[in-house]
């Protein structure tokens, strides 16, 4: 579900070094990077506004880049030019909060029913994906001669939710961290891809708003990316992308929960106890603020003044976020991991993102999306 400059931050091993500061003091660490998170987003903003008005002033016909994709490309810009700074790093690394924040709030424009219609589609197409990327990944690892639990890192990262699936797994199946980094690599680089391939094939194939916001929460892992791919597209499609995504991450502790019992029956991880226990500490809390708000909607219990500005709220946290996004993200480190990974997952998302896309065309077509 999330992006990071240097894999092994995604760990535990944050770019703040004094853990023991009192709360006041870590809110002001976190300052600098929120100005920064800020200025890059409304700078994907002004830039979009800028190039529309000018297109149409001087008649140009020019297709409209939304501020995701600026916000994006500053970011990567700052964060593989001039870098991150340290000072700045413990604020930018809080657009994942942001982007929960922003789904919870997204939640006010869907009624419940849509929620359940889409959902028990998507919830179908997520088993039959789940499974076949599963069994994929662990082939191709077996024949790239990867590590076993690297294999399981990536197969769980790319079958469920990226990056925070492959942090829920690490201690779950007694990982080493270099494992991890490796297959948070290989994901990371995987979804920047995704972020300006997939608007490129949907168009391409004219794909409807609901065909493609379910194929890009389907197919690409991180939640940051599925979102951002979807807004991409449209706003109708980026709400499909974060229902359908949300659907997926649901399922993040029963696989973990798998792995780990895999592991321990192998003496390589430590045995599970109480399993409802794991399976609520894994779960993002996130999908439930998500329903919550949803529900609130459904009986009426916001305004349609109070609906709006809830949405408006939501579409500044995903500013936040996808500034983050760029920020986090850089490809000297990732270029730092080796090829092997990024072999295993690139064959595995090309292929991920073909049978989805194929599910999402048969559904589209015979259950009229």
């Amino acid at each position: 579900m999330a992006s990071a400059a240097n894999p092994a931050s995604s760990l535990g091993q944050s770019a703040n070094p004094d853990r023991a500061a009192n709360p006041f003091q870590r809110i002001l660490a976190l300052i600098p990077g929120l100005l920064l998170l800020i200025a890059v987003g409304y700078g994907g903003k002004i830039i979009e506004a800028s190039i529309n008005g000018y297109t149409k002033a001087h008649h140009i016909p020019f297709p409209n880049i939304e501020y995701v994709l600026w916000a994006i490309v500053i970011g990567l810009l700052i964060a593989n030019t001039v870098g991150v700074p340290r000072v700045f790093q413990p604020g930018v690394a809080t657009y994942e909060f942001w982007l929960k924040t922003g789904i919870v709030l997204l939640g006010s424009r869907f009624l419940l029913g849509d929620i359940l219609h889409l959902g028990g589609i998507s919830l179908t197409l997520v088993a039959v994906a789940l499974t076949l990327s599963l069994v994929f990944m662990h082939v191709l690892g077996r024949t790239f001669k990867l590590k076993p639990k690297l294999t399981s890192l990536l197969a769980i990262g790319s079958s469920i939710c990226g990056v925070s699936a492959i942090i829920a797994a690490k201690p779950a199946i007694d990982a080493d961290d270099e494992d991890a980094s490796y297959a948070i690599a290989a994901i990371l680089a995987l979804g920047a891809i995704s972020l300006f391939a997939f608007p490129a094939i949907g168009h391409a194939l004219h794909l409807s708003d609901k065909a493609y916001g379910l194929w890009a929460g389907l197919a690409v892992d991180n939640t940051a990316e599925a979102t951002a791919a979807g807004a991409l597209y449209s706003d109708a499609a980026g709400k499909v992308a974060v229902l359908a995504k949300t659907t997926r991450n649901a399922l993040i502790g029963f696989i973990v929960l798998g792995y780990a019992i895999y592991w321990a029956s192998r003496g390589q991880a430590q045995a599970v106890g109480n399993k409802a226990a794991f399976l609520w500490q894994k779960f993002p809390k996130f999908v439930l603020g998500f329903l919550l708000i949803s529900l609130l909607a459904t009986v009426g219990f916001f305004t349609k003044g109070q609906i709006g500005s809830l949405a408006n709220l939501s579409r500044w946290a995903f500013l936040l976020t996808f500034a983050g996004v760029g920020l986090r993200t850089s490809f000297r480190e990732l270029g730092k991991q080796g090829w092997r990974p990024f072999a295993v997952g690139a064959i595995g998302e090309v292929f991920i993102a073909l049978i989805t896309l194929g599910l999402v065309f048969g559904a589209d077509r015979f259950l009229h999306l």
